[in-house]
């Protein structure tokens, strides 16, 4: 069996995401697995490489992993003819720069959301790796979770009929940082480094509201400020002035209404961090991380309404679990799996950089939205801007 290196420069890993869900649980897994196989039968081995700012936090994360290549100069690796494939999970204000980077490096890129802080810069991203035929891919991992994998399946089954509407909850209580430690980085809370709920969370709703219902063609949304004060990592205080809160109504094509709440200020009564319904004419799902539950409409129990009685219906238990039927594994080692075939063999990858970028239009959108007290439109993305990116500093 052969047996193919591919050199992975993993920039942003010493924070929680990228060390988490990409160094530890996607590519470290693929490792002690014994590697990915390829569709030949080649076994891809990805190697690290940790790239940041700080070389003591690298050199201890890389021996607690038993790894021993890591630099805090970006250059190093983007010229060094081994490396095969570049990944940033820095924060968003740091990684425009990193990507053009390598791109111009002629590296394979795999980016975190938001791709950019803004649209302009994600679409010179796009259209720079289109020219420089380098594999691209964004990040688009909710796609891969077993609840709304099996969501798509109901929808693309026809089990739900014709979709009516959408209902959204996503959040929990971050705390302030004071009295208990903050459960996010304080750089999420400031709009001067790049933060907000609205551009954290609308990548992803754009990716999931198109790739399992219908695509997207307007928004109306209203955001808050809710805790106007936190405590960074230091218990230092400091003024919150990114939203932590967005309410979003958008209209999908075919009539489709879809309303979400996103909230960093809100407490869980519910069974996942995240829960989506779905109303259609023939059924009903509701799908969260793991879970999803259908209703048929011919088991539907008829609702009366009658304030002074109990409902006469124990309503969740006349719903059926929707089993999995399929591959099972989690939801960043699944497209980190599929962006590695697609650099190694060009297996098929849809979720590119110009699809990364649809996530900053529709959050630039929403927050266009909740300034002007209107309903925007959301107009199909092309590759027209070839302006360059800032180059990044070297080290």
């Amino acid at each position: 069996m052969t047996q193919r290196v591919m050199t992975i420069a993993m920039n942003g890993v010493t924070g929680r995401m990228g060390h988490r869900h990409h160094l530890v649980r996607s590519v470290l897994a693929m490792r002690e697995q014994g590697g990915l196989k390829l569709a030949d039968g080649t076994v891809l081995w990805p190697e690290p490489v940790l790239v940041g700012r700080d070389g003591p936090k690298l050199a201890a994360l890389a021996a607690s992993h038993g790894l021993t290549k890591w630099t805090t100069v970006l250059d190093e690796v983007l010229s060094d003819p081994n490396v095969d494939v570049y990944f940033d999970a820095q924060a968003t204000s740091a990684r425009g720069p990193a990507l053009a980077a390598a791109i111009e490096a002629g590296k394979a890129v795999y980016s975190e959301k938001p791709v950019a802080p803004s649209l302009p810069e994600a679409l010179r991203l796009a259209a720079a790796a289109r020219r420089a035929g380098v594999p691209n891919g964004a990040v688009q991992d909710k796609l891969f979770l077993p609840g709304i994998r099996k969501l798509r399946r109901l929808v693309e089954g026809g089990a739900l009929g014709r979709v009516l509407s959408m209902r959204g909850e996503f959040g929990y209580w971050v705390f302030e940082g004071d009295w208990q430690p903050a459960q996010r980085p304080s750089w999420n809370y400031r709009a001067e480094d790049g933060g907000g709920i609205v551009m954290d969370m609308f990548c992803h709703w754009r990716y999931l509201l198109d790739g399992v219902i219908a695509p997207v063609r307007s928004v109306y949304a209203q955001v808050a400020t809710h805790i106007p004060e936190r405590w960074d990592e230091k218990g230092r205080p400091y003024r919150a002035t990114a939203d932590d809160a967005a309410y979003a109504v958008f209209e999908l094509e075919g009539g489709v209404v879809a309303q979400v709440n996103s909230s960093w200020a809100t407490r869980v009564f519910r069974d996942e961090l995240v829960e989506f319904q779905l109303d259609g004419t023939e059924g009903s799902a509701v799908a969260g991380l793991l879970r999803c539950r259908f209703q048929h409409r011919g088991v539907t129990p008829a609702a009366t309404w009658d304030p002074d009685a109990p409902p006469g219906h124990d309503f969740r238990s006349l719903w059926q679990e929707v089993p999995e039927n399929g591959a099972t594994g989690k939801a960043f080692k699944l497209q980190w799996e599929q962006f590695l075939s697609h650099v190694a063999v060009g297996a098929p990858l849809p979720w590119d950089l110009l699809a990364g970028a649809r996530g900053v239009q529709l959050a630039e959108l929403a927050l266009q939205s909740a300034r002007e007290g209107r309903k925007v439109d959301v107009p199909a993305l092309d590759l027209a801007v070839e302006e360059p990116v800032a180059r990044v500093a070297s080290s």
